[in-house]
């Protein structure tokens, strides 16, 4: 493919060759900006990568958390005169009913779920208006 020198100017060459020069211009445009993209990607990748280890870790330490805090209310019922077996049965009984009512929340939420209806419907009307572009006389785009 032919490039442009710098001493050489527009005029000395021809239709096609400008042609050539500028798909050869728009493909490295092209290239270069996708291997940004990849350069951004791959940063931002790395960044989630740490954000999740860090979140897993919290949530580790905070599953820790619940599980001390639920043996020291027991022992607290205890204290306040439950059996052993009582006050741990009172302790999973409150874990049962939150379990139970989490999902019940979660299942109601799931039944909202639509599916992109709308993207469905948009891109039906799209492809709608591609097929039948060249089948009518006015013409796709007005002003």
């Amino acid at each position: 493919m032919s490039e442009a020198l710098p001493g050489e100017s527009v005029e000395e060459k021809s239709l096609g060759e400008l042609v050539a020069l500028a798909s050869s211009n728009v493909s490295a445009l092209v290239r270069a900006e996708m291997d940004l993209a990849k350069l951004e990607l791959k940063a931002d990748a790395k960044k989630a990568a740490y954000g999740s280890v860090m979140f897993t870790i919290a949530a580790l330490i905070g599953g820790l958390i619940v599980i001390l805090l639920s043996i020291a209310l027991a022992y607290g019922l205890v204290a306040a005169g439950l059996y052993h077996w009582a006050a741990f049965l009172v302790v999973s009984g409150i874990y049962l009913v939150l379990a139970v009512g989490l999902i019940g929340f979660g299942y109601l939420r799931m039944r909202k779920i639509e599916g992109a209806k709308r993207t469905r419907r948009t891109l039906k009307d799209d492809f709608a208006a591609l097929r039948h572009r060249g089948d009518s006389d006015t013409p796709a785009l007005t002003d």
